[in-house]
């Protein structure tokens, strides 16, 4: 025998995602936009921020801490050349009380083109030695050690050549540098608020985020668990209760990660890619060229492994939800694999399920194993060739140390969100996995539909008549074929029946439970497919062999939690059903804690709970499946005498084996192979000598 536990059917594993899901999540943002927005906002402000902080140290380098000036001598030039030098270059020349000489600084010395700047350094008109140019009051130039070597600038600027400063003294050069070093401190300073700064915007944004994802999947949980109990039984047929918490729990975190980790920051990802393109361009196009030069190798390489990485996340999903459902099924149902010393055998299944998972989850981990170093390769060989490309640049003095600092500061920047992208893309496959099964089971509508106009019955009274109703689980094989009967208020009605002539199947159809094909079934003169639901259900009153207790107290277990029923009416209701005694005796009273499965009950209490349950609601038809055929004969008893006394206000059908539970009954309906062959009371049934005689003499051991 195999037990479908799948997530999702193996013809999907191949496919790609469906991205238009994403679009599916818009409704539930949409209440959170403002958050969301504020969200991004910060995103932006982080994203600059960061940007910044490699570009510091590139203007406290060239600016201050190797702060070059090369003389400019133009008395070098012909007359043609200064023309042209002036046109192109003059701009950024300062000019000294000396004639003919002016200073180039070499954060521009990279704005002059190379050709232009080989001819220059060739011809002398720039030269290669290096100057300092410090601020100094013309009262306190006299003290320099060094004043006949400075050449007056403009205003109280100097030019100091920096082999002039070699064997100068470290306070001297303090002082003369003072501008400098003011100049790095406030750089540190402004550096040291940018880190503080993204550091607590970058909590609230975190904040945010997850503030308004846990919100959304807290939406998503609701609506979702909400479709789940609006589909008929039909779907719960077909769906382990495994798979469907899988679905509410595991996927929807899933779901949840990918929100916040992924949704939010990938725009975080494209600005700051963006942010730093523009910048690299800025400061050197060429060089910028040379270290994009890998990033058609990266992308394809990362196409590649997503491909990979998409089937495994969706065997992983599938692998994970039948686990969940073997377990839940499993745990379920351990009396009765104890009672048949099953325990191996379901550890052999348990671990057939597991290795699958884990040969699944060992792919996801070699894929990645793979992707992640081989990220950290191309990153390790941009920045070798900006070393070997920029380095040599810089030793032209083409390109600013400064400038090529920066550019290293970049590139492993740039490398750091798609270095991220595996984890990223980790959670956004997994996730989208998770998205296909939850958007999935919410798309299923398998419901019972309720009418466009609905309708109410003039009075409630509990009348029931079935008109040549037919049903079929599986079309080839019916169940019920052309059952007709009809039970007037006041009246106790049996069916009877061997198992599998459909009883049950009635049951389910008049609480709608399931559609029927053909026929009519009207409760107080209305068709059931004119009620609406919530309302239809509220008149019938049904208690099932099988009763399903609740952890928590009696009173809720009685009420079902609905704080509009006040306790006296579950005293009232517990006294008719005849619970009342045993549930004073328990510690606590209505307020004794049961715990899951009323595992401390008896299967008689249990039976007593479940018809106070349907009595608490006040319905006008009382339907009774087997209630009687687990419980002992003094809780038979106690049950009888509350049909009798209930039957004088409501209308009651029972579903019973025991001749004791249905022989009182004002008639009795005789099922067989999903007709009604035989009615009457006890006493007729059993002169006809037909199938209900067999029947009894069955039960009673004669036949």
């Amino acid at each position: 025998m195999h037990f479908d536990y799948g997530y999702m059917e193996e013809g999907q594993l191949g496919k790609p995602y469906n991205m238009g899901l994403l679009k599916r999540l818009i409704p539930y943002a949409r209440p959170y936009k403002k958050i969301l927005f504020l969200a991004l906002i910060l995103t932006l402000v982080i994203t600059l921020f960061d940007l910044s902080i490699p570009y510091l140290p590139k203007i406290a380098i060239d600016r201050y801490i190797l702060s070059f000036w090369y003389p400019v001598n133009h008395r070098r030039l012909s007359a043609g050349l200064a023309e042209e030098f002036r046109e192109k270059y003059g701009h950024i020349v300062k000019m000294t009380k000396r004639a003919g000489l002016g200073f180039l600084s070499s954060s521009k010395l990279k704005q002059i083109d190379p050709v232009d700047l080989r001819q220059y350094q060739e011809q002398e008109i720039i030269s290669r030695e290096r100057f300092y140019r410090i601020s100094v009051k013309k009262s306190d130039r006299h003290r320099l050690v060094i004043n006949k070597k400075a050449i007056q600038g403009e205003g109280p600027y100097l030019y100091i050549p920096v082999k002039a400063l070699k064997n100068t003294s470290y306070d001297t050069l303090i002082k003369l540098r003072h501008r400098d070093l003011n100049g790095v401190l406030l750089i540190g300073v402004f550096l040291l608020f940018l880190i503080g700064g993204s550091f607590f915007l970058n909590y609230w944004e975190y904040y945010l985020l997850e503030k308004s994802g846990q919100n959304m999947m807290q939406d998503i949980r609701m609506e979702l668990f909400d479709r789940i109990q609006g589909q008929s039984i039909r779907f719960f047929d077909r769906n382990p209760v495994g798979r469907l918490v899988t679905r509410t729990t595991n996927d929807i975190e899933n779901l949840n990660e990918m929100f916040k980790s992924v949704l939010i920051t990938v725009f975080k990802d494209i600005f700051l890619l963006s942010g730093i393109i523009v910048v690299l361009l800025h400061l050197n196009w060429r060089l910028a060229l040379i270290s994009f030069i890998l990033l058609p190798f990266v992308f394809g390489f990362t196409l590649f492994f997503s491909r990979q990485a998409r089937e495994v996340f969706r065997e992983i999903r599938k692998n994970i939800a039948a686990i969940n459902a073997f377990l839940q099924e499993r745990i379920s149902g351990i009396r009765i694999i104890q009672l048949f010393v099953q325990e191996k055998m379901q550890l052999g299944r348990l671990k057939d399920l597991n290795e699958k998972n884990y040969r699944a989850s060992m792919r996801q981990i070699k894929i990645f194993a793979v992707f992640m170093p081989s990220m950290e390769v191309f990153s390790s060989v941009a920045i070798g060739l900006l070393l070997w490309y920029g380095g040599g640049k810089v030793i032209s003095e083409q390109l600013t140390l400064g400038a090529l600092v920066a550019f290293i500061g970049y590139i492993q920047m740039f490398f750091k969100p798609i270095r991220d992208i595996s984890e990223k893309y980790n959670i956004m496959q997994s996730a989208m996995a998770s998205m296909e099964r939850i958007f999935g089971l919410m798309d299923q509508k398998e419901i019972i539909q309720e009418p466009e106009i609905p309708k109410r019955p003039v009075k409630a009274e509990g009348h029931l008549q079935l008109k040549n109703v037919s049903f079929a689980y599986e079309k080839a094989f019916p169940v019920l074929t052309d059952v007709s009967f009809e039970i007037k208020p006041g009246q106790v009605v049996a069916l009877v029946g061997i198992t599998g002539s459909g009883k049950t199947t009635i049951i389910h159809l008049i609480e709608r439970f399931y559609e029927f094909e053909t026929g009519n079934i009207l409760l107080d003169g209305l068709d059931i497919r004119e009620w609406r639901i919530e309302e239809l259900r509220s008149q019938i009153g049904l208690v099932m062999q099988d009763v399903f207790i609740f952890a928590g107290s009696i009173a809720e277990n009685i009420s079902l939690g609905d704080k509009k029923i006040p306790k006296e009416v579950l005293e009232e209701v517990s006294r008719q059903a005849n619970a009342y005694q045993f549930i004073k005796r328990l510690s606590g009273g209505f307020d004794h804690e049961v715990k899951e499965g009323g595992v401390t009950l008896s299967g008689g209490q249990k039976q007593l709970l479940a018809l106070s349950r349907a009595l608490a609601y006040n319905p006008t038809l009382l339907i009774l499946d087997e209630a009687t055929s687990s419980v002992d004969p003094e809780t038979e008893r106690l049950i009888q005498d509350s049909i009798l006394t209930l039957s004088r206000r409501q209308t009651t059908l029972i579903v019973a084996h025991r001749p004791s539970t249905i022989q009182q009954a004002d008639r009795i309906l005789v099922m067989h192979h999903g007709h009604i062959v035989e009615q009457g009371t006890h006493k007729e049934l059993m002169t006809l000598g037909n199938i209900y005689f067999r029947l009894n003499q069955l039960r009673e051991g004669n036949l």
